[in-house]
């Protein structure tokens, strides 16, 4: 009987850094499989466990940890960062040393790998070009991902992600604090996807991609940074940021956040809605925000 219930019952699936994004994808799977969560807060078992997963503790970035996880799971989620620092990334090393043979892992990376494309459209065939740190341990970990999939005879997904909004992910604190934007003549067009619309492409990817294939999560917004703080700061209700030349506002602004303001691209996202197919929820951000503001 036992082997009977392993033979038939649901295949297991492993979400590693089970955030707010995983958070929104559990329900999305739970019928179609048995869910284990990583977390490294024993403090989130109870909430993990309400949406319907196995808390599992263990650590990224302590390998001794990640044994209890061998083999658990032959469909992966890759949610988790890279380290802060360096410019490769230990976590996915770490990880796929204990993922079995011939799994499917669907890995979130990000739209940061092309770098500054000063606000050229493309697909998904434009070499990468990271710029940044944050960006390189992206690349690193998308490389090292390739092999062990290559190695291991796994089916492997990357969906490349830009900035990722909802209700509960806007800069409204930053309008509060009259945080200033670019001039328009100095303004970077920025990419977006609704955390609701990034689980459910996620869920799309591990069963419709094609393996090694890459995949641009991003909405049909074609939107520059500046407007984007103006749109939300209209649906709240708030004042618009004030817009400043870039070499006045290089003075004001944080490192990060001026490395976000100096790189400008589009992307196209056929292949989500070709090859996915895709229909997402939010197409655009006014459409998001509108509804994130009740409208």
């Amino acid at each position: 009987m036992k082997k009977n219930i392993q033979r038939f019952g649901k295949p297991r699936l492993l979400i590693i850094g089970c955030g707010d994004v995983g958070m929104r994808l559990l329900p999305l799977l739970q019928q179609h499989f048995r869910i284990f969560a990583v977390t490294s807060q024993p403090e989130r078992h109870a909430e993990l466990r309400a949406a319907g997963a196995i808390p599992i503790t263990a650590n990224l970035d302590v390998p001794a940890t990640l044994m209890r996880l061998a083999r658990l799971a032959s469909y992966i989620v890759h949610l988790a960062p890279p380290r802060p620092d360096g410019e490769s990334d230990t976590r996915s090393r770490n990880l796929i040393a204990i993922l079995p043979d011939k799994s499917r892992l669907v890995y979130v990376s990000t739209t940061g790998v092309y770098g500054d494309c000063a606000g050229a459209l493309f697909d998904e065939t434009r070499p990468v070009q990271p710029a940044n740190p944050r960006a390189k341990r992206r690349v690193a970990a998308e490389r090292l991902l390739r092999a062990w999939a290559l190695r291991s005879q796994s089916a492997l997904s990357i969906l490349r992600v830009p900035g990722i909004y909802a209700a509960n992910r806007l800069p409204l604190e930053r309008l509060q604090k009259a945080t200033p934007a670019l001039a328009a003549q100095d303004d970077v067009y920025s990419n977006h996807i609704h955390a609701d619309d990034l689980a459910m492409l996620i869920k799309l990817a591990l069963f419709r991609a094609a393996p090694g294939r890459i995949y641009h999560a991003v909405d049909d917004s074609n939107l520059k940074m500046g407007d984007y703080f103006d749109l939300v700061a209209d649906r709240f209700q708030l004042a618009r940021p004030p817009r400043l030349p870039r070499a006045e506002l290089i003075k004001q602004i944080s490192p990060m956040l001026l490395s976000f303001m100096s790189e400008s691209r589009r992307l196209k996202n056929d292949r989500i809605k070709q090859e996915l197919g895709a229909r997402l929820h939010y197409p655009t951000v006014a459409q998001g925000v509108l509804a994130a503001a009740g409208g």
